[in-house]
């Protein structure tokens, strides 16, 4: 296809699949529950069980002809500088994203969308958080296309928009994949009791429809009791047995959660290595397909926790203006890794392991007493107001007593596993005990440098450094203001030569 037979397509713009409004539809039914209920109630048709139906259907049929309406009324173009977006029924909204400023083009396939041979491609600029624009839902094949186009134009040159997929998306061996058995692994690791709350927040919405207070235990114990079952008959023995069976459902179940968010998100992860940069797959209801430029990162997240790192586990995030997902804002590259499989993969971005000529110093521990010292009035007052007001204030005095030192016990741990560092091309920065975290910056993609003093702070004649970066900031804390000065002086030194002037990144948007 050249470039005069694109003309009429441009100037005439595209739609979206039709069958795209099936799938969101389909998607959009749970959110019409409560129209559906308040039309019911608010006619009073819920005494004519012969309506229902009926009014069921008209709902149903009003939000299908305004999604109707809002398909035809949305065109996308894609000009020779940005792709322009048009959608509105009463107020038009015409969104422009250049191309230089695309951060990231993301293809998700959704279970039903799947099954149509559909995809959503989003776009996203880095202005702002989420996504800046989206296409719901086009073939994947034009997806694809949509998707290299993009980066085409990025370059400055025009895509055959008829193409085959381009060389450097063809398959090859993976940079780094997770079989089903490492899958479970992460899924153990991934211990989540969500289900409860779940299961929580679905009986206080609904709590009308139960017999008494969800939350409420003489409930429980009033069902127990009207089977013949009262607490006063159940051995001790019994009860510890039931208290251990009980945990450990709750163990199991918590277990079997994480296993099941984890092969949701995680199934199939694959992360290849293009000419562009990064391409990861994964998904298994949702599948999603993602390519992050390797000149859009920024800095790494190596990730573990006391128990995972036992085995050697440990996790790979890239820091990029594009936001990974709603629940990541970090671009995910290995969830469940050893670090020699971990270090090829970072070093394709220019991030490197440390050094042993690296020093990674530990931080002052004035730093984190002052923090103890900050909250000793809170816990006063309220071990205070405790001996005053509460009954059996001698018990929970000495217990609040206690958790000054459970403070001073995490931050003992805490200043043990902090460490900060430079050397001549990276800053490190490790700190967390339960969520362990070794962050890297290169130097030269540092953007501002930063030292701060609170008030206590500068009576320990300590401080912190706060680099910035494109998606984020990294600060090193606990440090001599005079050692704090001096790495702010040779990390900017080491950045300067460098402009990044040219990045850029927003959208324009207007209306009318």
């Amino acid at each position: 296809m050249n470039e005069e037979a694109m003309e009429p397509a441009r100037a005439e713009g595209e739609r979206t699949h039709v069958l795209g409004l099936l799938v969101s539809f389909v998607m959009g039914l749970p959110q019409l529950f409560f129209p559906i209920l308040a039309v019911l109630f608010g006619t009073g048709s819920r005494n004519k069980p012969e309506l229902i139906p009926v009014v069921i259907f008209a709902v149903l049929l009003v939000s299908l002809l305004f999604r109707w309406i809002a398909w035809l009324r949305f065109r996308f173009y894609l000009d020779e500088d940005d792709i322009r977006i048009e959608q509105g029924i009463v107020n038009r909204t015409v969104r422009s994203i250049p191309y230089d400023r695309i951060q990231d083009v993301s293809i998700e396939e959704k279970p039903l969308a799947r099954l149509l041979g559909l995809g959503e491609v989003k776009f996203e600029s880095g202005g702002g958080e989420g996504d800046d624009a989206k296409l719901s839902f086009v073939l994947m094949d034009r997806a694809e296309a949509l998707r290299e186009t993009v980066r085409e134009r990025k370059l400055g040159t025009i895509a055959d928009m008829a193409q085959a997929a381009p060389a450097d998306m063809r398959e090859q061996p993976p940079v780094f994949a997770m079989d089903n058995d490492r899958l479970v692994t992460l899924g153990l690791y991934s211990f989540s009791l969500v289900i409860f709350a779940v299961l929580g927040g679905l009986a206080q919405q609904f709590d009308f429809l139960l017999p008494f207070d969800f939350w409420e235990i003489k409930g429980w114990i009033g069902i127990a009791e009207d089977n013949g079952v009262t607490i006063d008959g159940i051995s001790r023995g019994a009860q510890i047995i039931g208290a251990v069976f009980a945990l450990a459902a709750l163990v199991v179940i918590g277990m079997l959660t994480g296993i099941t968010r984890t092969v949701l998100k995680e199934y199939g992860f694959r992360l290849d290595r293009t000419e562009r940069g990064f391409r990861r797959r994964r998904g298994f209801l949702t599948r999603t397909d993602v390519v992050m430029p390797v000149n859009r990162v920024q800095a790494a997240n190596i990730v573990t926790g006391p128990i995972r790192k036992l085995r050697g586990w440990h996790a790979l995030k890239l820091v990029s203006l594009a936001q990974d997902s709603k629940e990541e804002s970090d671009f995910m590259a290995a969830p469940l890794a050893q670090l020699d499989e971990i270090w090829p993969i970072s070093a394709v971005a220019g991030i490197t392991a440390p050094s042993e000529s690296s020093v990674l110093r530990r931080g002052r521990f004035a730093w984190w007493l002052a923090g103890i010292v900050i909250l000793l009035p809170i816990i006063c007052i309220a071990m205070a107001a405790m001996i005053v007001f509460a009954d059996s204030s001698f018990l929970k005095a000495t217990l609040l007593w206690l958790l000054p030192l459970f403070l001073l016990a995490v931050s003992v741990i805490e200043w043990r596993l902090y460490r900060y560092g430079i050397d001549d091309a990276q800053v490190y920065v490790r700190r967390g005990w339960w969520r362990q975290n070794l962050s890297i910056l290169p130097q030269i993609r540092v953007q501002s440098a930063e030292v701060s003093q609170g008030p206590l702070a500068r009576i320990t004649g300590l401080a912190t450094v706060h680099f910035g970066v494109a998606g984020g900031s990294i600060s090193m804390m606990a440090l001599p203001l005079a050692e704090a000065k001096a790495i702010r002086d040779a990390v900017i030194n080491s950045a300067a030569p460098f402009d990044f002037s040219k990045l850029n990144h927003g959208l324009r948007v207007r209306t009318y």
